[in-house]
């Protein structure tokens, strides 16, 4: 995991034995400047017995604090060896507070309903790093491992979109992912994250998912099932290691509980073997992917910004980034060399409802756009659609994107990145073959 050093301020208080472990108390309050400025939030972190301080521990997350009788249930498994020895942070929301005590601010749907990648960024660059950097009172310090691969993180209601997000933006962070009774509904944007997982290239992460047909139903954002089931759906379409719990439950932790050490075992079976990424069954997609083929670092090219308009192939298409307060690309239709037909034409997806940074476009051989933004390289049918998108080694700052036959490269200041994939380079002068109204 990546580290940041920061000004924090953190205090642990208690240390309470119980059973087959010890929970330490603690609190944390985020400076002004910092992710979440001003929040305080307690939490909690389970040490096994087992645990010795020698040997990098894996590592579970839980939201709004110890739910599902997690530690004793974290302690049977341990002891029986059907998950690792586990170091568990058990961690409330952030609230502000005035100078009398009183919460004016409570950040939990903030934190925890967006679907951005903020809050796995708070866990990885602010919260993990103080928190690990004690001691328990009989002198061993807390070790984790820093593979993903080794980390779970679990949420309920709000959490359970939480603990979704985080590992979906952050699977170097948390591969193992338990979602119970999860708001992926129209409060933050959470009821777009069902199309987005079908087009996006799938993920190295494992996901259950809980809810019942009880669960919400609120006029304003939608259906909690219904969201639960939608996402479901699109995890297995995706090609996800992933099961679901569905029940006649509702709005509550009862159904999580009863399955939670269930869960848990399926979550850590067969591990250490790393979790891989599956087939995703996207028709568009799919074709362009080779197995076992990712970014590689390639040798330095020189960088030159690309010019902010694209033509393609016969150059009848002109496309731009004209408005920045839109996520959208304009394209102009050239006929007889006079431009015409102006109009936004290729939608993009962004997770913060924010405008996206649109860093540069190309054509392919087949008349597809291919846009490089925040939220990973978006790849546009010719009528305007994002059908597919590829997670994208350069995500925050300027970047270039080439088309060769077999081939994707992306240029920054500093480095090349290449990609095999199954993609034909555009041909000068040759208009692709048309894809029809589709």
């Amino acid at each position: 995991m990546k580290r940041q050093l920061t000004i924090w301020m953190v205090c642990l208080q208690t240390v309470v034995a119980w059973g087959g472990h010890i929970l330490i108390d603690g609190s944390y309050t985020s400076p002004e400047g910092s992710i979440y400025p001003g929040t305080t939030r307690t939490f909690q972190v389970y040490v096994p017995d087992q645990y010795d301080g020698t040997v990098a521990a894996c590592l579970y997350v839980g939201l709004d604090g110890v739910l599902c009788n997690a530690p004793a249930v974290m302690d049977s498994l341990i002891s029986i060896k059907k998950m690792p020895v586990t170091i568990g942070i058990f961690l409330q929301p952030g609230v502000i507070r005035d100078a009398q005590g009183e919460v004016i601010r409570y950040n939990r749907s903030n934190e925890f309903d967006m679907p951005d990648g903020t809050f796995a960024r708070f866990l990885d660059e602010q919260l993990l790093p103080h928190v690990l950097a004690t001691s328990t009172p009989d002198g061993r310090p807390l070790r984790i491992s820093h593979r993903g691969n080794d980390h779970m993180i679990f949420g309920l209601s709000s959490g359970g979109i939480c603990a979704f997000v985080a590992a979906w933006h952050r699977p170097d962070l948390f591969a193992r992912v338990f979602s119970g009774v999860g708001t992926f509904v129209a409060m933050r944007g959470g009821n777009d994250l069902q199309a987005i997982v079908r087009k996006h290239e799938p993920k190295a992460l494992r996901i259950f998912l809980q809810d019942g047909t009880n669960d919400v139903w609120n006029p304003l954002f939608g259906h909690w099932y219904e969201g639960n089931r939608m996402l479901a759906s699109a995890l297995k379409f995706a090609g996800y290691d992933c099961d679901f719990d569905w029940s006649d439950g509702g709005h509550n932790v009862k159904r999580s509980t009863e399955i939670f050490a269930q869960v848990m075992e399926w979550m850590w079976r067969d591990w250490p073997r790393p979790i891989a990424a599956g087939t995703t069954q996207n028709d568009f997609l799919a074709p362009l992917l080779i197995p076992g083929e990712g970014w590689e670092l390639g040798p330095e090219e020189d960088f030159c910004a690309h010019p902010a308009a694209t033509y393609n192939a016969d150059s009848s298409l002109l496309v731009v980034s004209a408005n920045p307060f839109a996520n959208c690309l304009r394209q102009t239709v050239i006929i007889d060399g006079k431009a015409c037909a102006d109009q936004d034409f290729y939608w993009l997806h962004s997770y913060d409802n924010q405008n996206l940074s649109i860093w540069d476009q190309a054509f392919d051989g087949d008349g597809n756009l291919w846009v490089v933004t925040s939220a990973g390289i978006q790849i546009c049918d010719q009528n305007g659609r994002v059908r597919a998108i590829l997670e994208s080694p350069i995500r925050d700052h300027l970047a270039n994107i080439t088309i060769e036959d077999g081939l994707v490269k992306l240029r920054d200041r500093s480095f090349t990145y290449t990609r095999k994939l199954n993609v034909k380079a555009p041909i000068p002068g040759v208009r692709p073959k048309s894809q029809g109204q589709g």
